[in-house]
């Protein structure tokens, strides 16, 4: 992450601990330097927060850099010299949930089953080299098997988001190596 990146994720992140509202509808936190970069609009407004009542849940940034880094790294990979694919990632829910029923015990338990899937909305657009549009639109993924598809690392945060993510762009962009 450059400079301005790590600045802006930095700003954001105070504006809303502080409690107030971001100015801007998207919150850049682009990695410019590869060819995807990804945004995102206001995380407060993220299923996963609105309807999260975890006190010692991870702040959105700390998910959202990890999720855009997969994005990054996938999309050296997925797409084709010269190719540049900005996202703007709308809405998450994580895989799991809280079940405070559950007692005060597990307050701060995310509890991971196949009822609580992982979802990802997000708008993407792909250019060529010169700029042309060669695909735009918005997707809404979800992995309904995501705990029957295994896992290699599975210990891995947020592995089941990242998995999405790859998958998406796997089908979407062809992977170069398959």
């Amino acid at each position: 992450m450059n400079f301005r990146s790590t600045l802006q994720a930095t700003l954001a992140a105070l504006l809303l601990s502080a409690g107030l509202p971001l100015a801007a509808a998207d919150t850049q936190a682009t990695d410019t330097d590869g060819q995807v970069s990804v945004n995102w609009t206001d995380p407060e407004q993220f299923t996963e927060v609105r309807y999260s009542h975890t006190f010692n849940r991870p702040k959105p940034e700390v998910w959202l850099n990890e999720l855009r880094k997969t994005l990054v790294r996938t999309g050296d990979r997925v797409l084709e010299p010269g190719q540049r694919l900005d996202v703007t990632i709308t809405d998450i829910k994580l895989a799991g949930r809280e079940e405070p029923w559950r007692g005060p015990a597990y307050s701060d338990v995310r509890i991971v089953k196949s009822v609580y899937p992982p979802r990802i909305d997000l708008r993407f657009r792909l250019t060529d080299a010169d700029g042309n549009v060669i695909e735009d639109g918005t997707r809404e993924l979800r992995d309904l098997a995501f705990l029957h598809r295994g896992t290699t690392h599975s210990s891995e945060p947020y592995r089941f988001e990242k998995r999405l993510l790859k998958d998406w762009m796997s089908r979407e962009f062809g992977d170069k190596e398959s």
